[in-house]
């Protein structure tokens, strides 16, 4: 839990997203970072008081800290901002609204089909006759809470639905206290200096998906008072920034799977510029028309991308597959060895117990080779004795 804890502190946020062709967004990060380690931990620090992270609109759906959470009532101040049907429904639908509301405050913790089963149950006549029951609506009323700070995720279920309570309940008082506006960009923006090392105001503010005129004002009071100090990095041609707690180390070992959702890869110029690789999440691409496959994620290794693999976890036959193999400028003769090396380990975490590469890419050849190589070694040392 301490090394979850350092690496929550070090990164701010964690994307939350639905995909689980490989494993669930979020969980991914710490991975790259700490190596194997058991997923309930983020379970129990998300979903047990006194809570270590909290769900919140950060980067996009994410897990952050509480310290974190309370910068982010910037955003739920600024309804303005969000999508349509949740911003609306509160002056549209006002009843609904409350009547959510005191559902979640009667019977909370409470998932949205929960609450769907409780307004049905209620019968007809209790309920405006324009919308009955209209779930979509309720819904609508529900996320509309979850935005404005009203409601707040207790936990989520096996099957990954939210459980939605009064925040109250389930916020740490630190993450409750105020904060104006402007401490709170200027908070925000910080820790995504802080978190990237170097980059641009473009880096720091993609973090949390900051805009407006806060946060020009906010980067100016961080460079006066020297807490980002302008540098040169060859190749930039836009002012850039160092963060006055980044380390720079005299060099970068070690190997880390990036997932599409990672920190490292939000900010699409920041990592073509820092390591020439253009990246493009091709989810919703039509198959045919896709470059390097559905789910792909960079191979960080030492100090540059030297890879991208296209991964599947294949549940049901205990398969990691490698679906494609793409080498990236960096690639060097280590590179095959070392992502081979990777992908053992992640399919060990994910349960799996084969590490499959199809024929596809230009490194899929030399992968495979490793693979095998090393699954061969590995038979070898259980035959003999460890090694």
């Amino acid at each position: 839990m301490r090394d979850l804890q350092r690496t929550v502190d070090r990164i701010a946020v964690l994307q939350i997203d639905s995909v689980n062709v490989l494993a669930r967004a979020h969980l991914m990060p710490l991975f790259s970072r700490i190596g194997p380690y058991p997923t309930t931990l983020l379970d129990r620090a998300a979903g047990r008081a006194p809570r270590r992270v909290l769900e919140a609109w950060g980067h996009e759906a994410s897990y952050v800290a509480p310290e974190t959470y309370r910068l982010l009532a910037w955003r739920r101040r600024r309804l303005q901002d969000a999508w349509g049907s949740i911003r609306d429904v509160g002056t549209g639908s006002p009843e609904v609204v409350e009547r959510v509301r005191a559902l979640v405050a009667e019977r909370g913790p409470v998932t949205a089909p929960e609450l769907h089963r409780l307004l049905e149950s209620e019968g007809p006549g209790h309920e405006r006759p324009d919308w009955g029951w209209n779930w979509s609506l309720a819904k609508q009323a529900l996320e509309h809470l979850f935005y404005v700070g009203e409601l707040a995720s207790a936990r989520r279920t096996s099957s990954f639905e939210r459980c939605y309570d009064l925040a109250e309940r389930v916020v740490p008082p630190q993450g409750l206290a105020p904060v104006d506006d402007a401490d709170a960009v200027r908070g925000l923006l910080e820790i995504g200096a802080r978190a990237h090392g170097v980059g641009t105001l473009r880096c720091f503010k993609d973090y949390f998906r900051l805009r407006g005129p806060q946060v020009v004002t906010a980067f100016a009071e961080l460079v006066d008072d020297g807490v980002l100090r302008p540098v040169r990095v060859r190749g930039w041609d836009e002012a850039t920034y160092l963060h006055r707690d980044a380390q720079v180390p005299r060099r970068a070992t070690g190997g880390a799977l990036l997932s599409p959702f990672d920190p490292v890869v939000f900010e699409r110029t920041r990592l073509e510029r820092l390591f020439g690789m253009r990246y493009r999440i091709e989810i919703y691409v039509p198959a045919a028309l896709r470059v390097h496959g559905y789910y792909v994620l960079p191979f960080l290794e030492g100090d540059e991308i030297t890879a991208r693999v296209d991964l599947k976890a294949d549940r049901a036959r205990g398969v990691l597959r490698v679906l494609a193999a793409h080498a990236e400028p960096a690639t060097s003769p280590t590179t095959a060895g070392a992502l081979a090396a990777e992908l053992a380990l992640l399919a060990g975490w994910l349960g799996l117990s084969e590490v499959l590469v199809s024929p596809v890419g230009d490194l899929a050849g030399a992968l495979a080779g490793a693979v095998l190589g090393s699954s061969e070694s590995e038979r070898g040392a259980t035959a003999s004795g460890p090694v």
